[in-house]
């Protein structure tokens, strides 16, 4: 577990602690989402949980990490638990590494990086033959108006679904996409699809998702059945399959929620973030037997300073060459003024600046300016990675 989280390279972490803890507002968290909490009705008014997004969103506001600078990334691992009949890859009790990106910002290139960086930490795993899978939800403007149309699509056809699934219809529409019973796959190619019925800003943010992950070169495919269970959830949704695990193939699942925070007390935020399913990872990786040993990260190495959009995808491939090399690096989502991006760095207790403007690009090398000192040189690209393992 802790070779799995320093791996991670979050900026700052919180694991099992004591905020984490199930207790009785976790009811109230569950009911506003409309989740049906695993309650133990034969013991009490205790609940499990069921994820921990909630949990980490509450612990955001109670500390007030609003008030820190730049996005603020953290992780989590811990038991989670699901009131199910057990299968392979699916247990009553069962572990998560995730991650979450809270701030300001909704920048696509979040989303982007997120994706980038979860990859990564697969890739290095050891994980072989997996496949990631993004959509578009929607928001709280055309997420309603399409489920509506679902619903009427569904009911046209309730007398081909199976019990669950015309459940569904009632409760939660966009789960009936979620079915895997072959007998229900011809209505459901039938079905109208979010991405057709998206506001323009949706639209939009979805398209510059999928531009930001082609400039990092992330292969995905896009899928318009993939939803979440959870109500607070919006715009971009991913996940990750591997082989192995039968009907139960998904290692990860992640997604954008914007307005939890908001909807637990806290100030309006974005946010997104992903659940490992560990067992999960575990399995697949005995099932594929290409597990590495997997090097350990801590605090953060290198943050890009880009001026001009024509230095965004240098710093974005940059970036992915120093990940692999096993460096933590922050790439601002946004372009920043030159003092600014600067202090950001020194806040974040990066121990280097690579900067990368009009300058640097037309000259091939870029400053890379050591922030203990101020000493700064100039590196070509692909001398990048020998340099600062040196220094």
């Amino acid at each position: 577990m802790e070779e799995l989280t320093d791996l991670m390279g979050m900026a700052a972490g919180l694991s099992q602690a004591g905020q984490f803890d199930p207790g009785g507002a976790w009811d109230d968290i569950l009911e506003r989402a409309r989740k049906a909490a695993n309650r133990i009705t034969t013991i009490g008014s205790e609940s499990l949980r069921p994820e921990a997004t909630a949990s980490v969103c509450r612990a955001y506001i109670e500390h007030g990490m609003h008030t820190w600078p730049g996005n603020v990334k953290l992780y989590y691992v811990g038991p989670m638990f699901r009131r199910e009949r057990p299968q392979k890859g699916r247990y009553r009790q069962f572990y998560q590494i995730g991650a979450e990106v809270l701030g300001q910002s909704d920048a696509p290139a979040i989303d982007a990086e997120v994706i980038e960086m979860l990859l990564a930490f697969f890739d290095r795993c050891g994980l072989v033959g997996y496949s990631t899978h993004v959509n578009s939800i929607g928001c709280k403007e055309c997420r309603p108006k399409y489920v509506a149309k679902l619903k009427e699509a569904l009911i046209e056809h309730i007398n081909e679904l199976k019990a669950d699934s015309q459940r569904r219809v009632e409760t939660n529409p966009l789960r009936v996409l979620d079915s895997k019973l072959p007998e229900e796959q011809a209505v459901i190619e039938k079905l109208p699809r979010i991405t057709d019925h998206l506001c323009d800003a949706c639209r939009a943010h979805y398209a510059e998702v999928k531009k930001q992950l082609d400039l990092r070169g992330v292969a995905y495919q896009e899928n318009w059945r993939l939803v979440r269970g959870l109500d607070y959830y919006m715009r971009t949704t991913f996940e990750i399959t591997a082989p192995g695990l039968g009907s139960q193939n998904a290692v990860c699942g992640g997604g954008r929620y914007d307005g939890l925070v908001e909807l637990l007390g806290g100030q309006p935020t974005k946010g997104i973030g992903f659940a490992i399913g560990t067992d999960r990872l575990i399995l697949s990786l005995q099932e594929t037997k290409d597990a590495g040993k997997m090097p350990a990260v801590q605090g953060l190495d290198v943050f890009i300073a880009w001026m001009g959009a024509a230095s965004q995808p240098a710093a974005v491939k940059i970036a992915r060459k120093l990940r692999e090399a096993g460096f933590s690096v922050e790439v601002p989502a946004e372009e920043m003024k030159f003092k600014k991006s600067i202090g950001l760095a020194d806040k974040l207790g990066a121990r280097f600046a690579l900067i990368i403007g009009e300058n640097e690009l037309k000259e091939g090398k870029y400053a890379l300016k050591r922030l203990s000192d101020g000493v700064q040189e100039k590196v070509g690209a692909n001398e990048l990675v020998e340099k600062v393992k040196q220094i």
